[in-house]
């Protein structure tokens, strides 16, 4: 998201991460003792001691009487704890110098408090304020592009990705924990930058009122578990403030970030190397990156590609595009030195701050920026490569990974974009305070497919069915590409989930067939599909198998939906109510699901007409139904067509003296209608088509 920031001598240095990495990157401190408090606390300000200012303020606030200087004052608080990372009580202090009138002196203030709205993931408030700022100034393009982050964020959150993220608890402490990066070539050793008990540090720092930094390590057993952080040895970790690192793809090489100070003078941050020589690391040495003269700026955060040809890192050098920016710098092995660093240009860098780089495997650029459009405070943007050594198309790694909070330092595991490490500044994840590591992963998409298989007629579960299910790729000639059999257990039951660890029998993009089969039942097919879906699922078919012997061994009587006839009709009825060939399409589908049986077509008249009329009525009934499933392509070998005239009524209560017993005409032709029906039976399951003569 833009960030606003007071028009102060100030903004000639913009902060780096508004916490952490001020330590890292910004190196101020040049401090003129103030008997005022306000006067010391600017001073404070100005220097980026913002813990200290903090306290200096609050005192020279109760004093003051002039309502404009107690704006100011109100202004000032909340810009030191917006910097120190703690919106909340930002936002407290920004609307407190709202109601001392401040905004009509400098507008933006609407901005900021509506940036730290955000990090609070209060997106509707934040919208607010930024349109009483283009109330103001409506023609400030920076505003819009705000606006349109607040808009974007509630769309992430309310639609997020589909990865997990969980806080490290064994790792993090109740301190900054930050930048992750491999320690070792096979990424079971971690090592980051902590502020915890423990460091070599020996002063406190000014901005965060935390220790000095040191790097830590730490290793994962067999189990996945992580040991106890261990400090790195004192030729990397020194007095003064260490921080984000980078190891070489071997792990003997490490480059970091260090802000070294001369007599409590902070000297700007620089990067630093050491090679490891068996178990020891050699001293650290400055990698030469700064311009020459340029004492006073700032350079950290190095990512190195696998061949260590280049290094990428965030610096606040002369010729970029403002606040921190992505620099290059190539290797000469010739002269065993980096070359003079490059911007990495407007494709990746904005007028925000874009820091914690990193490479991964396969040479996508991973960092954080404030300067696109984004969910709050810092977000973790993506750019794929766009030739050699460059970069473009910055794409947000959108909610969850994002959050309206500080996001950065991301890593991955390895031969893997969906594994990895990340710090945040969250506080929903169950964080121990200030940044915390998170491990996050995007779980693959997973399917599987149960089978429960009744009978259609008792509804008693039937187990040793047979389940085939086909998989077809449909975007290949080929089609089918797996075939996979079980049977019901005694639950009637059949689920297709794992094969063995990574394979299963469902996979994404693909159609399966399931063929359902089971003696003395008719054959039941259906489909799924995983084509199109985005989310893991679990397919659930309920299949209702039809008996074709009764419980005597008979042949069984199959319902099927309505075919019907007009009265003393032999042709299939078609009107605005009825459309019987629809009603024999579920025949035609039986037929083709079951393609060895023969069958017994039966039709069958109501008690008007004589007994010799009706025989023959429902015969032409009977035939009409198998003329119609021969146009549809069955072979008429595998049907026999059956009139039974009126000799069988539906059901007692349908005789023909029953039924003029009913009270109106329309209740009588009901029950007519009712008998006027169309059965089938099972004749043999062993016609084959070369039967067929």
């Amino acid at each position: 998201m833009i960030k606003y920031i007071q028009k102060t001598e100030l903004m000639n240095f913009r902060n780096f991460n508004y916490f952490l990495s001020l330590i890292f990157i910004i190196a101020f401190s040049s401090y003129s003792a103030q008997k005022n408090f306000i006067s010391d606390a600017d001073v404070k300000f100005d220097n980026e001691a913002y813990f200290s200012a903090i306290d200096l303020y609050k005192k020279g606030e109760v004093k003051e009487k002039d309502i404009k200087e107690k704006g100011r004052i109100n202004f000032q608080l909340a810009e030191c704890y917006r910097y120190s990372v703690e919106p909340a009580q930002a936002q407290t202090y920004y609307q407190r110098a709202i109601k001392l009138k401040y905004h009509e002196k400098d507008a933006s203030i609407y901005l900021l408090l509506a940036d730290v709205l955000k990090e609070q993931g209060e997106y509707q408030t934040a919208l607010e304020n930024i349109k009483k700022y283009l109330e103001i100034n409506p023609e400030d393009t920076k505003a819009t592009e705000a606006l349109e982050s607040c808009e974007k964020a509630i769309e992430w959150k309310e639609n997020p990705t589909k990865h997990m993220i969980q806080n490290e608890i064994l790792i993090n402490s109740d301190h900054y924990d930050f930048s992750p990066t491999w320690g070792d070539k096979k990424h079971n050793v971690l090592i980051f930058a902590s502020a915890r008990e423990g460091s070599t540090g020996d002063g406190i720092d000014a901005r965060t009122g935390e220790s000095f930094m040191d790097l830590w390590s730490t290793t994962r057993d067999n189990n996945g578990k992580w040991s106890e952080p261990q400090l790195l040895p004192n030729s990397i970790n020194t007095k003064d403030n260490e921080g984000p690192a980078v190891l070489s793809s071997k792990g003997d090489q490490i480059f970091f970030t260090r802000c070294p100070r001369e007599k409590k003078i902070n000297l700007g941050c620089e990067i630093f190397h050491a090679e490891k020589k068996g178990n020891s690391w050699t001293q650290a040495e400055k990698v030469q990156l700064k311009p020459e003269g340029a004492d006073t700026l700032s350079c950290g955060h190095p990512a190195i590609n696998s061949t260590m040809r280049y290094m990428i890192f965030s610096a606040d050098f002369p010729g970029g595009y403002g606040g921190k920016d992505l620099w290059m710098s190539e290797y000469d092995k010739r002269e065993d030195s980096w070359l003079s660093p490059t911007n990495l240009g407007a494709d990746i860098n904005t007028d925000g701050d874009e820091m914690f780089p990193y490479l991964s495997e396969n040479n996508t650029l991973y960092f954080s920026s404030n300067g696109y459009i984004g969910l709050g405070g810092l977000d973790v943007f993506k750019a794929e490569s766009t030739g050699d050594k460059t970069w473009g198309n910055a794409e947000n790694l959108k909610y969850p990974i994002n959050s309206p909070e500080h996001d950065f330092g991301i890593i991955f595991e390895r031969r893997s974009d969906k594994r990895g490490y990340i710090t945040s500044s969250r506080v929903d994840l169950g964080g121990k305070g200030k940044d915390d590591l998170y491990n996050f992963n995007l779980p693959e998409i997973q399917f599987s497919l149960s089978v429960f298989v009744s009978n259609k007629e008792t509804n008693e579960q039937i187990p040793g069915v047979t389940i085939k299910v086909t998989g077809i790729d449909t975007s290949t000639a080929g089609g089918i590409v797996s075939e996979y059999v079980q049977t019901t257990d005694g639950e009637g039951k059949a689920i297709f989930e794992e094969i063995s660890k990574g394979k299963r029998y469902i996979l994404k993009d693909m159609v399966y067939e399931i063929e359902v089969e089971k003696d003395s039942f008719l054959v039941a097919r259906n489909q799924i599909s995983t084509i199109n879906e985005e989310n893991s699922k679990r397919f659930l078919e309920e299949v209702y198998l039809i008996p074709i012997v009764d419980e005597s061994g008979e042949a069984a009587v199959i319902d099927f939906p309505e075919v019907q006839y007009a009265l003393d009709k032999a042709e299939l009825l078609i009107d605005e109510n009825v459309n019987s060939e629809d009603s024999l399409d579920f025949l035609y589908a039986t037929l083709l699901d079951n393609p060895n049986i023969v069958i017994e077509l039966q039709a069958h008249t109501d008690c008007r007409g004589s007994d010799k009329y009706n025989k023959k009525l429902s015969q032409r009934r009977a035939q009409s139904c198998v003329d119609y499933l021969i146009s549809k392509g069955i072979p008429k070998e595998r049907m026999v067509p059956v009139g039974y005239g009126e000799d069988r009524p539906r059901m007692e209560g349908l005789e023909c003296g029953a039924i003029d017993k009913l009270s109106t005409k329309e209740e009588q032709e009901a029950a007519h209608q009712k008998n006027r029906r169309t059965q089938f039976i099972v004749l043999s399951t062993d016609y084959s088509p070369d039967s067929e003569e």
